[in-house]
This record gives C-alpha cells, sequence and structure tokens, in this order.
C-alpha cells in the first residue's frame, strides 16, 4: 500500500479510530499528561469524599432506648473481679469462670478443642480453602487452644440467623483490658439473655488467644463451616484426656446439665463485632477504634460502620478513630496543598454557592492521613485485626477496641465504663436485629477519609485508570516504531520475518514471567528446612531466585544475560518494552479486580520505570544533560521498584519504623500466606517479572 492510499484511508477512518491514531503517535505527550493528572486526582480524592449515609432503612440505629441496666453491669463487674483473682493461675480455671457466668444465663456452653494453625507456605492456599497442614511432628498436648462459646436461642427467630459475639483473652496474661472487654459483652450477653425481641441468635465466642486473636477466630470458623469429621496429621483429642484439659472444665457443667458435647452451631452469619479494650488509655476523653480491613483489600459493608459512628457519637458520647498515618500530619506540602485546595473551593463557591468543592486545610490533612492508611492497609492485604477471619467467609465483620480515658487501676469506674459500652454494644446488636437480609444496600468498595466520609469505587477508580492508559499507547507506539523497515528495499520474506519478530519478545516475557512463578513457590521448600531464621529464609531466597533465572536461561535459551549478539538490532529493545507494558497493563487491570489498593500502589512505583525506561548505552552514546537526567531518573526508579525497596520505603513513610531488618520482608511475606492474600502473587508474578524485564531494557548492549 503506497503513502497516497494509506492516507487516503486515514481521511476515511471513523473518529474514534482516528482519536486512536492521534494517541498513540503522541503517546509520549499523553502519558505525561495522564501521570500528571492521575497524581492530582489521587490528591483530590479527600475533597471529594461524601458523607456517609446509612442506606438500609431497616437498621434504624437509636429508634429504641437502651435497656442495659445497672444489675448487668454489676455483674460483669464481678467476672472482670473474679477474672483478676485468677491471675498467675491455671489458664483453664479462667475458663472454667466464663463458661459458669454463661450457663448461668441458660445459654448452651461447648468448649472447641483447636490446634495452633502453622504458618506455613503451600501454593494451593492461594486458590482452594483447604487446612494448611498441620504437623503432629509439633503439636502436643500443651500447645492445645480452647474456645469457649455460649450461644442463646431468640425467642423469635427460626434458627436460621446469628450474630457473633468476639472476645479475644488470653488466659496466660489475664490483662485488665481484655478482662474489661469480656466484662462489656458479658454485660450485653446478659440482657440478650432475658429480651424478648431478639430474632436472631447471639454467640459469644471467647477466643483462646494465647496463639494469636485470628488463630483462635478461624479454627472456630472452619469448624464452623467446614466441619472436619477425621483428619490426617491432627493428634486424637483423646490422647489429650490424660492431661485433664478439657475434664476440669466440663465436669461441673456436667452435673449442673448446662454443658453440651459436640460442636454447636447457630444459623447463618449476619456480622460479626470483636470487642476489645486498649491496655493503655489515653487519658484525655474516651475513644473507639474501628478497625474493617480485611485479607485482599476486603472491607465489610459500610453500613455496618455507620451504624456504629451513629449509635458511639450521638448516643454514648465516644470519639470515633479510623487507623491514619501520623507522619503525613506533619508535612508542609500537604497542609500548603490543603490551603490551596480550600482557597479554590471559597472561589468557586463565590462564583456559585451549588458549588460544593474545598475543604478546609486541616480537614484536608487529616483526611489524606486517613486515606492513605486505608490505601495502605488494604494494599498490603493482610488483616487488621481478628475480624478478617470472617470476611473470608463473606461475613460482614470490624474490631471495635475501646480506648478509656481513666486507667484501669481506678476500679470505681469500671461499670460507668462497662455501661457505656455496653449500651453501645447492645445499640449495634439491636439494629443488625432488625435486619431481614444480609447487608446488601451500601458500599463494599470504598476507601475512609474519616468515620463518617468515604471515597466510593466510581471516583477513587479513576487516578488508576489514568496511571494505566499509558500502557497500551506506548505498546502500540513502540510496536509501531520498531515494525518501521530500517533498510530502503525489502523483500516479501523480510517483512513476514519482521511481522512475527514481536513473537520472540513475547517469548523472554513469558520466560521472565515464568521465572516469577518459580520465586513464588521457592518459600514452599524454604520453609521444610529446619533452623532457619527470617535473615536466612530471605537470604537463600533471594540467591535461589537468581540462580533459578540463570537456570531458565539454559533450558529454554532465553537470552536475557547475552552481553553481545553478532548483529544486535537497534530496535530489539524497544518491541521487548512494548510486550513488558503490555504485560504489566494485563496484571494491573486484573489485580485492580481482586484488590484496587494493590494494584494502584503497584501501579505508583512500576508504571513509572516501564514508561521510562530505555538502554543506557544509548543516552551515554548521546552524551547531553537531557539524556544524564534521563539515565539517573531510571537507574532511581528501578531501585525504588524492586519489591523490597519498595516494602522499605512504604513502612517509613507509613509505619514511620526507625530500623529494617530484611527479615521483616520476610515476616510480611509469611503474613500473606496465612491470610490467602493475592498480593504475594501480585509480586511475584507481575510487579518483580516486569521489574526483572525493565531492567533487562535498561542494561541492553543495543
Amino acid at each position: 500500500m503506497g503513502e497516497g492510499e494509506v492516507e487516503k484511508a486515514k481521511m476515511g477512518a471513523r473518529p474514534i479510530v482516528k482519536l486512536g491514531i492521534f494517541l498513540i503517535s503522541h503517546s509520549s505527550f499523553v502519558s505525561v499528561i495522564c501521570l500528571i493528572t492521575a497524581i492530582v486526582a489521587l490528591l483530590l480524592l479527600p475533597v471529594l469524599a461524601k458523607n456517609t449515609y446509612i442506606s438500609e432503612n431497616a437498621l434504624m440505629p437509636g429508634s429504641g432506648n437502651s435497656m442495659l441496666s445497672t444489675q448487668d453491669v454489676s455483674e460483669a463487674n464481678k467476672l472482670v473481679k473474679d477474672l483478676a483473682h485468677l491471675y498467675l493461675r491455671s489458664p483453664i480455671e479462667s475458663q472454667q469462670v466464663i463458661g459458669q457466668y454463661m450457663s448461668g444465663l441458660d445459654a448452651e456452653v461447648t468448649y472447641q478443642k483447636f490446634y495452633p494453625q502453622l504458618n506455613q507456605f503451600h501454593p494451593l492456599h492461594f486458590f482452594t480453602n483447604s487446612d494448611s497442614g498441620i504437623s503432629s511432628n509439633n503439636m502436643n498436648c500443651s500447645s492445645l487452644g480452647i474456645n469457649t462459646v455460649g450461644i442463646i436461642r431468640a425467642p423469635r427467630g427460626d434458627g436460621k440467623e446469628a450474630i457473633v459475639l468476639v472476645t479475644p483473652y488470653n488466659p496466660e496474661k489475664n490483662g485488665v483490658g481484655e478482662a474489661l472487654s469480656l466484662g462489656i459483652a458479658y454485660s450485653v450477653f446478659s440482657l440478650l439473655s432475658r429480651v424478648t425481641w431478639l430474632a436472631k441468635d447471639i454467640v459469644w465466642l471467647v477466643a483462646d488467644s494465647r496463639y494469636g486473636e485470628h488463630s483462635a477466630v478461624d479454627a472456630w470458623l472452619r469448624e464452623y463451616h467446614d466441619p472436619v469429621f477425621h483428619g490426617d496429621g491432627i493428634i486424637d483429642s483423646e490422647a489429650c484426656n490424660e492431661s485433664n484439659t478439657t475434664t476440669e472444665l466440663e465436669q461441673k457443667l456436667y452435673v449442673d446439665k448446662k454443658f453440651y458435647s459436640g460442636f454447636r452451631r447457630a444459623g447463618t452469619m449476619a456480622a460479626a463485632l470483636v470487642i476489645k479494650v486498649a491496655e493503655d488509655g489515653n487519658h484525655f476523653e474516651d475513644i473507639l477504634n474501628i478497625y474493617a480491613e480485611a485479607s485482599n483489600g476486603q472491607m465489610p459493608n459500610l453500613d455496618l460502620i455507620n451504624i456504629v459512628n451513629y449509635l458511639a457519637v450521638h448516643k454514648q458520647g465516644l470519639r470515633i478513630q479510623v487507623k491514619k498515618i501520623w507522619s503525613l500530619l506533619g508535612f508542609r506540602w500537604l497542609n500548603t496543598l490543603g490551603v490551596i485546595f480550600e482557597s479554590v473551593g471559597q472561589i468557586a463557591r463565590s462564583l456559585n454557592p451549588q458549588w460544593k468543592f474545598g475543604i478546609p486545610a486541616s480537614e484536608y490533612v487529616e483526611g489524606t492521613a486517613t486515606l492513605a492508611s486505608s490505601l495502605y492497609y488494604q494494599g498490603l492485604g493482610v488483616p487488621t485485626g481478628p475480624h478478617g477471619a470472617f470476611r473470608d467467609y463473606q461475613i460482614d465483620a470490624i474490631t471495635l477496641e475501646i480506648s478509656p480515658k481513666v486507667s484501669h487501676s481506678k476500679t470505681t469506674m469500671h461499670n460507668d465504663f462497662i455501661l457505656r459500652g455496653g449500651r453501645l454494644l447492645e445499640g449495634v446488636v439491636r439494629s443488625i436485629n432488625n435486619l431481614l437480609e444480609k447487608f446488601h444496600q451500601s458500599f463494599f468498595l470504598y476507601l475512609l477519609t474519616s468515620p463518617s466520609k468515604f471515597v466510593s469505587v466510581g471516583v477513587y477508580m479513576i487516578p488508576f485508570v489514568l496511571l494505566v492508559t499509558p500502557l497500551p499507547l506506548v505498546a502500540a507506539s513502540l510496536h509501531i516504531d520498531a515494525s518501521k523497515s530500517t533498510t530502503p528495499q525489502t523483500t516479501e520474506g523480510d517483512v513476514s520475518r519482521k511481522s512475527w519478530k514481536w513473537l520472540n519478545s513475547a517469548r523472554k516475557v513469558f520466560v521472565i514471567h515464568l521465572w516469577g512463578v518459580v520465586v513464588a513457590l521457592l518459600p514452599y521448600f524454604l520453609c521444610r528446612m529446619p533452623n532457619n531464621n527470617l535473615t536466612t529464609n530471605f537470604t537463600l531466597w533471594g540467591l535461589l531466585s537468581a540462580f533459578s533465572l540463570r537456570i531458565l536461561y539454559l533450558l529454554l535459551g532465553s537470552p536475557v544475560f547475552e552481553v553481545s549478539t553478532s548483529q544486535p538490532e537497534k530496535r530489539e529493545w524497544a518491541r521487548l518494552k512494548s510486550v513488558t507494558t503490555t504485560a504489566a497493563f494485563i496484571g494491573l487491570s486484573l489485580m485492580s479486580v481482586i484488590n484496587f489498593a494493590t494494584a494502584e500502589i503497584g501501579a505508583l512505583f512500576i508504571i513509572p520505570i516501564c514508561l521510562m525506561v530505555r538502554p543506557l548505552k544509548l543516552d551515554a552514546q548521546a552524551r547531553s544533560l537531557r539524556t544524564l537526567l534521563r539515565a539517573t531518573c531510571n537507574l532511581v526508579l528501578g531501585l525504588i521498584a524492586f519489591p523490597p525497596v519498595a516494602y522499605v520505603l512504604l513502612k517509613l513513610v507509613f509505619d514511620d519504623f526507625d530500623c529494617f531488618n530484611v527479615g521483616e520482608y520476610w515476616n510480611w511475606v509469611e503474613s500473606l500466606w496465612a491470610w490467602n492474600s493475592a498480593t504475594y502473587l501480585y509480586v511475584g508474578i507481575v510487579h518483580l517479572p516486569c521489574w526483572a524485564l525493565c531492567m533487562h531494557i535498561l542494561f541492553h548492549p543495543c
């Protein structure tokens, strides 16, 4: 086809095709505009946040007067004192006291024996809910955990729905804060055993947190939903009878005929509330901290947070807090940006009072710190509390941690504290009890900027879309440029050969992503090596990863390590970059469906190097200030995008910790295994291979 025919075809093309051709031909300019706009849109999210509202009318928070009496509180305070007297005594006695208090309310009381889940990597755990494999060689009767469970059957219910209250409790530690959380839960449990309006069963789980809070909750949920009638590698419970682990607990309840053998269940869980009391108060005011993030960035229905916020603020006078990045509050540039947005908002309102744009600078800084925290903890892929175990079963759950303003040592103030906490919990349970179906009206995909403001999925996806938009445009532009003929005359065979050259680049990209799969599977074997510490595991992981890359090169013939070729093609790196940016675009797009926060953070690290990378040799040959700056930027961006370095930078900015050990990265990786987080798959199969390919392009021999 001649040049005239090409121009004629362009003239007759549809407008959408013309737009595509224009964007591809100006991909560099469009990329700069998109990246700048994406950063601005990301910084504007706190300004665009909406006030929260309760979508489900049936919840009706605060519509009824509290029925929690001082008698309930007195009995709860008695439980707190009884547990305090058992300090430094057998943990079994604490469990027995709790079980007796439950049985005194005519609740169905059971004890669940479980063994702590080994944090052992298995690749299938990311795709199945199979047991993670408890090693009988490392388990014995001394490692037995015991959950105490009480169930109240609803007088107006049919046993098909339930509300779960969870109080983590370590009988060996026996802290005052944990005892107070038990007192709050008991006061409400006592009230609910007498009311006539209850339509859902109430399950009170006292989770044995000696081996971790989430381990006990997860063990109970597994047994609740996926009962195991036989299992290999698990200690026979009869083998532990000689140690009298549970017989001491069951003896008195068996006599009173208030103990139910076997595992007892209620109905489908409508919601779950984890109640905790901070060991150290703030000495200024009572604060309620809400933790909502679960694995893979999952969040509970926003209505659940809304009713807690409404009841705590308007009924109990508590101050609500969600996690925020405190270090961001001191950034001057952030405060300056808030002042600018506030001024723009004032100008907009002066032009048209209907334009509600802009918020006070202080509110903007607070909102940005909270938004960054929400994005960060969702992106890490690890729950912020034991409530995360419920989201794996599609159960809405949050952790409520109350930080009292008075010291725990002032026992005279315990009654007032339990009363306020109990009435809050009563109101939340009463609202959930009103539901005729599961939470569904409000949002499941959102970012919080404060307890009463949120950014919905339709808004926070805009920065991500702007970030990834340049990737396919640059890929198409590079492919077209690399496909252009370098000689004035070409034969039909040359055209055919050049039209398939992209397959060679695709093969290299496939090999590197295959290497990423190998790197992701290596911990499966490292975990089976005895007596390895965190630093050793991380070091071996790095060495084996580099070695496996070399093996793949030898087996599959991928010329990743070739220093020179007989006739190196000048545009070979461009085709490789084209396929790499395409792979990054596909990987980030897929990850945004699973966990948007991980995709957003990953895009901020990997997209700049994918767009800017260029062989250092070409920049060195140009010998200009522009190419020198570009080469320097590529080296810096390449260092920042390396996953361990990116993790350290995130920890420095968001967690504000002073020193870093390479074992910390391995610890984080282990937490991703434990929660089957897709963030691990993204880092190993998408981010790391794309980074390696960018480094190969950067040091390409040209």
